[in-house]
């Protein structure tokens, strides 16, 4: 990814699928160029929003503007939409984004009474998930030798620990996989058919997992488990508890950042990792001396989430440019986390890299990654796991992209590896 060739700013335009669709070290090259000339930058709305344009937006593409708006939620808010461009209205955002989409003080009473499911009981649980859906997916394909990496490894591996979490059963696991390429699909004609429908269509797809938690809801109010979705029904401070409706946005939040994340760092960690052979060898020789440096550097790499969107509360500066009140402002993370001024070489991945103050979880805010942690395990988890079983396996053709402007995914990776026994406790 690294850029090979200057892009004169006149020809970029992050608002068209034609930039999109450009390589990735063509992208790469692009934001270089607005970090160096124009580091806040306008752009009209144009064919990637999915909603009717409005007036346009800046683009923050430097580091230290995107933790600066990261840091003041109280002018850089969240409450008129996050995860689009264009406006969207409300009862879509609340549907879709659950907390992201709110500010403080209703952001902080969600967040928190989220987080009171989280019991340490219940963290113990979700460690055995997670240690149990790698030997699960690794199981499902160790002894053909060769398999679709994304589709077989690292998309099945989120979504069956968030499953079991919420006590979703496996035979729902596909539909569940389903709907969230439906609602991130961008425009990626292989999820969405008809990109003129696509917020139709993954308005229902959302209306679906809706349905299917609050099937399970109803359940376990009745019949409490030790899952996270008893947790959240249950769940109490001083007698203000969550809604039907903050469970099911909450689900559908959960599916969707749960698994796209992880999906992707995976993914392109796992590419970073085989087209580096050393970096590979170093980390499989002594995986606990570098697990914590390289599960950082993947998410650096990866930077899954392409940007989130703020809206000004009041007239403003940032990077030397002056704001007026509610204006769009877009914090692109994938920019910032390529940024020499904050980064050294920040197009070599090293998985010693040390400190990594990367903002692949989203800057320094109330809206850091709620799954951070778990994000984490899963990686470190699923890394150990392939090492150990399928030490050789590597990368046999080029990455099939996603076609998106929001979620820097993988749909497709071929790899092989040396065929290997089924083991127990996760088949």
């Amino acid at each position: 990814m690294q850029p090979t060739y200057p892009f004169p700013l006149k020809d970029i335009d992050l608002s068209t699928w034609k930039f999109w669709q450009r390589p990735l070290d063509e992208r790469e090259a692009a934001f270089e160029t607005l970090r160096r000339e124009q580091p806040v930058a306008f752009f009209a709305e144009g064919e990637t929003s999915f909603a009717i344009p409005g007036d346009g937006y800046w683009a923050l593409t430097r580091y230290d503007e995107v933790m600066t708006a990261s840091r003041h939620p109280e002018i850089f808010c969240s409450a008129e939409g996050a995860t689009s461009i264009a406006n969207i209205p409300e009862e879509a955002r609340n549907f879709f984004g659950s907390m992201i989409n709110l500010d403080d003080p209703q952001h902080v009473r969600l967040r928190s009474l989220v987080a009171k499911a989280f019991t340490p009981v219940h963290l113990r649980k979700v460690e055995a998930d997670v240690q149990v859906a790698a030997r699960r997916v690794l199981n499902s394909v160790i002894e053909r030798g060769a398999c679709d990496f994304v589709t077989a490894l690292a998309a099945p591996f989120p979504i069956q620990i968030i499953c079991d979490m919420m006590g979703i059963p496996e035979s729902q696991y596909a539909f569940v996989f389903d709907k969230t390429n439906i609602i991130l699909g961008g425009a990626d004609p292989e999820f969405i058919d008809n990109v003129a429908e696509r917020m139709s269509i993954a308005v229902q797809a959302g209306k679906d997992l809706f349905m299917l938690m609050d099937d399970l809801r109803r359940h376990r109010l009745q019949r409490p488990s030790d899952d996270l979705t008893s947790a959240l029904v249950h769940a109490e401070i001083d007698g203000d508890r969550l809604t039907d409706q903050e469970i099911g946005s909450f689900f559908i939040l959960l599916t969707a950042a749960g698994n796209e994340t992880t999906r992707n760092a995976i993914s392109h960690g796992m590419k970073a990792l085989c087209d580096r052979p050393d970096q590979l060898t170093q980390w499989q020789q002594d995986f606990d001396t570098y697990v914590n440096t390289a599960v950082e550097e993947i998410v650096r790499w990866a930077s899954p989430v392409i940007f989130m969107r703020r809206t000004t509360t009041c007239a403003t500066e940032i990077g030397g440019q002056a704001l007026d009140r509610g204006a769009k402002v877009v914090l692109f993370y994938n920019s910032a986390n390529r940024d020499d001024r904050a980064f050294a070489d920040p197009y070599r991945f090293d998985i010693t890299r040390s400190p990594n103050l990367h903002v692949g979880f989203g800057g320094p805010s109330p809206h850091f990654c709620l799954g951070a942690n778990l994000a984490r395990r899963e990686i470190e988890v699923f890394f150990r796991e392939l090492f150990t079983r399928a030490p050789d396996l590597e990368i046999t053709g080029e990455p099939d992209y996603l076609m998106s402007h929001f979620i820097n995914g993988i749909k497709h990776m071929s790899c092989r590896f040396t065929p290997g026994p089924v083991v127990g406790n996760g088949s």
